[in-house]
């Protein structure tokens, strides 16, 4: 090589090393979570979906949808111990505006399935909306599937409609646990796995972290319209429920729940399970790491 093509090509290579090594270097993308406050719960979805890009973002024509909220009481709405119904009704409204083929419910609940499905008020709102109800009682509507990367659950059965869906929109309530200190969008998986008991023996935090694993929610709905402050998951009256008037959208799981201490007023090393949760890459505990957009319905 001539001495002048030698130094053309080290005068190209400088050029190029530090553009490498900015883009090595380059911070990746933030988590969007957007918080609303101030509406009523399908207000709130409804300007909250929309800063994400609106329903078609997320569900396209033809798709099999599930929406996952947590029915696992036999509780009337005002008690706070299951998702709102009329949020559920909106979510399941909008996919089916948005050309889903089918939009399932369910949950595993805790008390007399029927009656959970009926009470919380949720069954008569899906099928208002177009949705249809999926039983989940039964151990033969579960599919064993493996999770390597999962810590204590390496394996699992979990809810076919999990399995089978295109999308999965992901709807828990905001609330107080005994044993996790905390239900929202993380803990709501333990309503799509058969076998809780194993989640209770096998160091319940880790378990929670790892159920998440399973299927990525293609989108997470935090309700925080009523939050059952104290004796959670079941409550004891209307005293343990404050009404906040709150909502967290975001894809990021791990962001949604840790944005959801602040409004049950918890630090959040006292809910180990969301920092388990982005340990395994499931999304990020670290506010500086999100862009959060707060609106008001």
């Amino acid at each position: 090589m001539k001495r002048r093509d030698f130094l053309k090509a080290g005068a190209a290579l400088a050029v190029a090393a530090p553009a490498a090594a900015l883009a090595a270097d380059a911070p990746a993308a933030k988590s969007k979570v957007v918080v609303v406050r101030n509406g009523e719960p399908e207000a709130l979805f409804r300007k909250g979906v929309d800063a994400l890009g609106g329903i078609t973002a997320f569900v396209k024509p033809g798709q099999k949808v599930v929406v996952k909220p947590n029915i696992g009481w036999d509780r009337a709405p005002e008690f706070a111990a299951n998702t709102h119904p009329g949020l559920v009704g909106e979510i399941v409204r909008q996919c089916v505006a948005a050309g889903a083929a089918r939009v399932e419910v369910f949950d595993h609940t805790c008390s007399a399935w029927s009656r959970c499905y009926r009470n919380s008020g949720i069954a008569a709102a899906v099928e208002a909306a177009g949705g249809k109800m999926a039983e989940a009682h039964d151990k033969d509507d579960y599919r064993e599937v493996a999770c390597p990367k999962a810590v204590n659950m390496k394996t699992a059965l979990i809810h076919r409609a999990i399995l089978e869906a295109d999308v999965f929109i992901n709807v828990p309530i905001l609330k107080n646990h005994g044993g996790a200190k905390m239900t929202a969008c993380l803990k709501n998986f333990m309503g799509l796995v058969w076998d809780r008991q194993y989640m209770h023996r096998h160091n319940l935090t880790q378990c929670i972290a790892d159920a998440a694993l399973y299927r990525k929610p293609d989108l997470n709905v935090l309700d925080a319209y009523r939050v059952m402050q104290t004796n959670g998951p079941q409550g004891v009256g209307l005293s343990d429920v404050r009404t906040l008037r709150y909502q967290i959208l975001s894809t990021d799981i791990v962001a949604a729940d840790t944005l959801a201490t602040k409004l049950l007023r918890f630090p959040l090393e006292t809910v180990p399970h969301i920092h388990r949760a982005a340990l395994l890459g499931l999304g990020t505990d670290e506010e500086a790491r999100m862009e959060i957009v707060r609106l008001e319905a």
